[in-house]
This record gives C-alpha cells, sequence and structure tokens, in this order.
C-alpha cells in the first residue's frame, strides 16, 4: 500500500523482465546443455515475451510466464531439428572441459556431469523445483502435466543423481554452490522414489 492506503501502482512489467534474467539463463541452460543455445533460446524467449506483453496479466507471476514461454520455445525448436548430434557418454564435452583446481568446482564439474545424463524431463523438474524454487504445482502447470506427473520426475531425477554422484565418489557437503547442494540434499530426504 502507498500513502493514504491507496494501492501501489503495479511494476512495468517490462521493467520486470529484466529482473528474470539470470533464472531463465538457468533455466534455458539446464534444457539445453549449451552456454550458447541457452542464450539464444533466452533471447529468443525474451522477444516472444515482448511481442506479447499484453496477453500477461500484471499482478501475475512474471517468471513463471517466461518460463513457460522459454520452455515452449525450447520444445518448439526441438521438433524443428531433424537430427541432433548427441553426446550421451561426454567424450566431446569432457575434450573441451578444464579440470579446475578447487574441490567445490571439481564436485560442481561431476554434479553438472550427472545433471546431463538425466533426461530432460527430470532436469526439467528438477531446475523448476529445486533449483528455481518453484511448487510442484506452478511447475506442473507451466510444464502443462499433472502434478504427479512432476514429483515423479523430481523423485526419480533426484534418486538418480544421488545414484550417479555417489558411483563417482562426491561428497556432497564439498559443493559449494548453493542451488546444487539443495537439489542433491533434497534428494537424500526423499523418502522414496516414485515409479
Amino acid at each position: 500500500m502507498g500513502k493514504n492506503n491507496e494501492p501501489k501502482d503495479p511494476q512495468d512489467p517490462r521493467e520486470e523482465i529484466v529482473t528474470h534474467l539470470g533464472p531463465m539463463r538457468a533455466f534455458a541452460l539446464s534444457l539445453t546443455r549449451n552456454g550458447a543455445e541457452a542464450d539464444d533460446l533466452v533471447q529468443e524467449s525474451l522477444v516472444k515475451a515482448w511481442k506479447n506483453l499484453d496477453s500477461f496479466t500484471p499482478g501475475t507471476n512474471m517468471q513463471a510466464w517466461l518460463f513457460t514461454i522459454l520452455r515452449n520455445s525450447f520444445y518448439s525448436s526441438r521438433r524443428k531439428v531433424a537430427r541432433e548430434v548427441s553426446d550421451p557418454d561426454g567424450i566431446a564435452a569432457g575434450a573441451l572441459a578444464e579440470k579446475p583446481a578447487h574441490d567445490g568446482r571439481l564436485a560442481m564439474n561431476d554434479f553438472m556431469a550427472a545433471f546431463q545424463n538425466l533426461p530432460v524431463e527430470q532436469r526439467e523438474a528438477l531446475s523448476l523445483v529445486g533449483a528455481s524454487g518453484f511448487s510442484y504445482e506452478e511447475a506442473a502447470d507451466m510444464c502443462g502435466v499433472a502434478v504427479g506427473t512432476i514429483k515423479s520426475r523430481v523423485n526419480r531425477g533426484r534418486a538418480r543423481l544421488v545414484e550417479l554422484l555417489q558411483s563417482e565418489g562426491v561428497d556432497f557437503g564439498d559443493m559449494t554452490d548453493r542451488v546444487t547442494e539443495a537439489v542433491v540434499n533434497a534428494a537424500g530426504r526423499s523418502g522414496g522414489v516414485a515409479a
């Protein structure tokens, strides 16, 4: 409320968009697995959002709206691509990677390698719920699936991450990235894995 109990003017949506660039890039990166592609996806999504700003309802969740546009753009581009270059073993990525000197960065690299091995649906669910902090309901709405489907994807993704990281001998306490730590520690606390 402003002075004299008058409602505040809602923030101009054009100004609010800028505050969501970081989370959008992180989400795009989790989907594309490539920095340049993630940047392109964010840019394409921002252009679409800007052009359709009149369809945004002020007072609603701008980040969820932007993430939905980004997600839809990602899947649209995947349908257009006739052939994908696959690197399931990470051989090409490994040739480009440089081993950092810091243990926390090594653990982060192990986490990212394990994360990249998850199916796109699990990466998406973990990014939305574990890293971006959306509720299961919000994530389900953005993905156009049932809440139970999102919960299942998150639980299966977390369990698989723990499995992959334990096979690599990663100590979760060494992870310095708060998002990584949150996703992995949540996996350790989950009571069971949904089928």
